[in-house]
């Protein structure tokens, strides 16, 4: 009979890691692909009001967002608590809706400038003529696709 001995301590092979950084990048490509990031950050309070009908954006690409409501906490103090516009990432007035809308429109092709939909998402508490103010804009600025968000009743 043959005896079985053990010539030294042999440790666990070592595990390959050649097939890890592919891994890594596969898992980093899907969350770039599949996350979306905030356009602008909101400088004023938005509470939408309740919705009787629900449409769909098709391309969210093609949507400018216009945003009307009172400003934040930490902006009173310098805009007061009157509702403001927000266009991008700062208030701004009627006036300066037109160059917002040429502005968007450049960013887009040519053949999808005619699909550009302006969303305004404006607060429960707003005066109408505010919302008036915007939409007679962009009438004379030819943005004629508008939506409005709203909270859906449930």
């Amino acid at each position: 009979m043959a005896k079985f001995s053990k010539k030294g301590k042999k440790g666990a092979p070592a595990m390959s890691t050649a097939s890890l950084p592919d891994i890594v990048f596969m898992i980093l490509f899907f969350f770039m692909v599949s996350t979306t990031m905030r356009q602008t950050d909101r400088l004023v309070n938005v509470k939408l009001p309740e919705a009787t009908e629900v449409a769909k954006l098709e391309r969210k690409d093609l949507a400018a967002y216009i945003y009307v409501g009172t400003p934040i906490a930490s902006r009173q103090a310098q805009y007061g608590t009157d509702a403001r516009i927000q266009l991008n990432d700062s208030f701004k007035t009627v006036d300066d809706i037109r160059d917002f809308i040429a502005a968007e429109r450049e960013t887009l092709s040519e053949a999808d400038r005619s699909f550009m939909t302006v969303n305004i998402k404006a607060d429960e508490n707003v005066r109408m003529g505010i919302v008036t103010d915007i939409k007679q804009e962009l009438r004379r600025t030819s943005a004629l696709r508008i939506m409005y968000n709203a909270r859906r009743s449930e």
